[in-house]
């Protein structure tokens, strides 16, 4: 089809449904960007706008949970400040936006979203440069507060339930710095960093754990680099988060994954450079400890008054509701200061931003080498691990996000002093003191949200997830000299565990010589849907985690932690080094052989079945939900997952407050820069309109280790 932009812009599918722009000029290009997001994804824009906003109990529904969210957004306030973002853009930049944004706009002229004209009542079919700021705000931070914000709230409640001081140094070696426990008790916990209701809500989608690598061409067969990224998100959503298309002007094209209701290429490739995304767990978020009373905080021995934001949420065929947000120069305060007490405020590095991220995103089109790729990619404010490759060859690694600077000795992990100055943030770091690589003498570089800061001048971390997955990788590039795209697709799909592979020689030892015993004797250490071994070593995991940490939290915190919460999984290499240590505090009057041993003897008590059966998911709408009869077809399953924790194909299936999530490969790539071919899969489909051929049309390649084959 063809519609007119500031020229005629044409508007083709492949086969798969993934629509091409071609275009005359850059502005049309995002204004085809910005048509096509309206026409395919029109209600996950306006979806995530409402959540953004905080207005979900005034166009959603009225319910408990809504006023939840409305509250976090609400509190976070980022819609907030966008219009001295917006004066940062340049006038060329600003062109590009108004051009995303018009194209929108001329799409939902066309045909708005039914459900939200027709069941929400939903007025507001337009977009703006405020709502494009909005969505890369929320996309940068929700990941980084569930994992980062909430084991620190964990280390803080774990204090305060008079943990001994030495378990905790074992269990968080080298960050805790040195902490004033009499102070960290006296805080007036409010809650978590991000209500449940937010973080595990069917509409949105953390940004989780990934995989990315890129191989230098003296260890390709073709000699040029191989590049490949595998961003792990909650797959259990229709649509998934990701949508994928094409673009072309004159001798220029791209094939990458957007989000919609962002102006940017995200992860993809175009002639000249490719590049692909893991999140680095950079600790860009800290807490400090306040002391209030009459409305005031103490500073430099003096008592200030507070910012005072009211915040009025509008409820469906109901009352207002006023709330009130207190804020300093350390963020938002959690609780009332007029009740005296300790309470913390919290920031993020990028809670007023987001106008440098949207530049770099625009900039991409026109890199043209790995090095300017990494000085593009290193200046957003959000905090990932690009990976990068040209057509000259070379290969590069650069880490991007907003690094606070603190006072010497001081990580961030552990709640900062209010009320001394001397604990204020001095700025950020400039990206070139974070970690980066380039053409590094091995010819490969990998990551999987393992701790990269050997490589920057600068540690941005202070607890990261394990390296099995990162090492996995590793281990299988040096072992190859002749590394193709098909190598790589085979290796997306690898659900070998090096976890299990460390903690099964122990376990062996002590296994029965009975049906399950043998079965894990002979266990590949594989997490493949058929495998009983997979299953029964998860069964005896799980039990450890209750005989050890279960023992001194308190059963119901400890399955709390397993089942309700992102702890244990994003964080399970601390936790792993207990388990698997000679000898721990954590052990209490026991030996390690002894509470193996009972560990064993009560998992196995299950009977085995394929991991398969027990790891599966539904495919649910982003929207309805659970809501409607399965029958309808809006959602669909249950599908098998492989995979696990530790695996490179990432396979996580749990509840959390009732709802089923899950973290798996939601997109697929790889690209070889010999040609000009990129090929993808990925956990859904093209649209988000249930009645639509392209609602799942790419979910059984994805399934089937089929992938698109897309020629620039």
């Amino acid at each position: 089809m063809n519609i007119q932009g500031s020229e005629q812009i044409t508007i083709t599918r492949n086969s798969q449904g993934i629509p091409k722009v071609i275009a005359k000029n850059e502005l049309d290009i995002y204004f085809g960007m910005g048509y096509c997001h309206a026409m395919d994804r029109g209600s996950q824009m306006l979806l995530m706008r409402i959540l953004g906003q905080g207005t979900a109990s005034e166009h959603l529904a009225n319910e408990p949970e809504m006023l939840e969210i409305d509250r976090f957004f609400r509190q976070m306030n980022w819609n907030g400040h966008l219009e001295s973002e917006i004066e940062k853009f340049t006038k060329e930049e600003i062109e590009k936006l108004k051009a995303y944004c018009e194209g929108v706009k001329v799409s939902f002229s066309k045909k708005t979203p039914w459900a939200f004209k027709n069941l929400l009542k939903y007025k507001k079919f337009d977009w703006e440069i405020s709502d494009i700021l909005l969505l890369g705000r929320m996309s940068g931070y929700l990941t980084l507060a569930q994992s980062q914000g909430e084991i620190e709230r964990l280390f803080i409640e774990m204090v305060q339930k008079d943990t001994p001081r030495e378990m905790l140094e074992e269990l968080f070696p080298d960050i805790l710095d040195t902490y004033d426990e009499e102070i960290l008790k006296k805080i007036k916990l409010q809650g978590k960093i991000i209500p449940d209701a937010v973080k595990w809500n069917a509409m949105i989608a953390p940004l989780m754990a990934s995989n990315n690598w890129v191989v230098a061409g003296k260890k390709t067969q073709s000699g040029m680099p191989i590049l490949s990224n595998d961003p792990h998100l909650e797959i259990n959503r229709i649509p998934t988060v990701w949508y994928e298309m094409q673009f072309e002007l004159d001798d220029k094209a791209a094939y990458t994954a957007t989000m919609p209701g962002i102006s940017a290429m995200l992860i993809g490739r175009t002639k000249d450079l490719s590049w692909g995304a893991t999140y680095t767990f950079m600790d860009a978020m800290d807490s400090w400890i306040e002391q209030c009373k009459d409305g005031k905080y103490l500073k430099d021995g003096a008592w200030h008054d507070f910012t005072v934001r009211k915040e009025m949420i509008h409820r469906k065929k109901d009352s207002d509701i006023e709330f009130i947000v207190y804020e300093n120069d350390h963020g938002f305060l959690e609780g009332n200061p007029f009740e005296e007490g300790y309470y913390l405020a919290n920031r993020w590095s990028g809670s007023l931003g987001g106008a440098d991220s949207i530049k770099s995103g625009l900039k991409l089109w026109n890199a043209k080498s790995v090095q300017e790729g990494m000085e593009v990619l290193g200046k957003l404010e959000m905090s990932f691990n690009w990976v990068l490759a040209d057509v000259q060859g070379n290969i590069g690694y650069q880490m991007s996000g907003l690094l606070p600077i603190r006072k010497n000795g001081n990580n961030g992990f552990v709640p900062l002093i209010g009320w001394e100055k001397e604990n204020d943030w001095q700025g950020f770091y400039p990206h070139s003191d974070l970690p980066r690589r380039y053409n590094p003498k091995e010819g490969f570089i990998a990551t999987a949200n393992e701790n990269l800061s050997q490589y920057g001048k600068v540690n941005p971390h202070t607890i990261t997830m394990g390296s099995y997955r990162a090492d996995r990788i590793c281990k299988i590039l040096e072992a190859e000299e002749k590394i193709t795209v098909d190598f790589i697709k085979e290796m997306h799909y690898d659900t070998y565990s090096l976890q299990a592979e460390k903690m099964m020689p122990f376990i062996k030892t002590l296994l029965p010589k009975t049906e399950n015993g043998d079965i894990l004797q002979h266990w590949d250490y594989c997490y493949d849907t058929d495998s009983k071994g997979a299953y029964l070593f998860e069964q005896i995991y799980r039990t450890l985690y209750a005989e050890v940490f279960g023992k001194v939290l308190g059963k119901d915190v400890n399955d709390f932690l397993q089942n309700e919460t992102g702890v244990y999984i994003d964080f399970y290499a601390n936790f792993d080094a207990i388990l698997l240590a000679d000898q721990s505090k954590w052990f209490g009057d026991k030996t390690k052989t002894e509470i193996y041993r009972e560990a064993i003897e009560k998992a196995l008590q299950t009977k085995a079945k394929p991991w398969g059966d027990f790891n599966q998911f539904y495919l649910t709408d982003i929207l309805l939900g659970e809501k409607l009869p399965k029958f309808l077809g809006f959602n669909k399953g249950p599908y098998p997952l492989p995979g696990g924790r530790a695996t490179i194909h990432q396979g996580q299936v749990y509840k959390s407050n009732g709802r089923q999530t899950s973290f798996a490969p939601s997109f697929r790539m790889v690209t070889d820069m010999s040609t000009e071919t990129i090929f993808t899969n990925i956990a859904g489909g093209v649209s988000d309109k249930r009645f639509s051929k392209y609602y799942t049309s790419d979910f059984k390649n994805w399934q089937s280790k089929i992938y698109k084959k897309i020629d620039l």
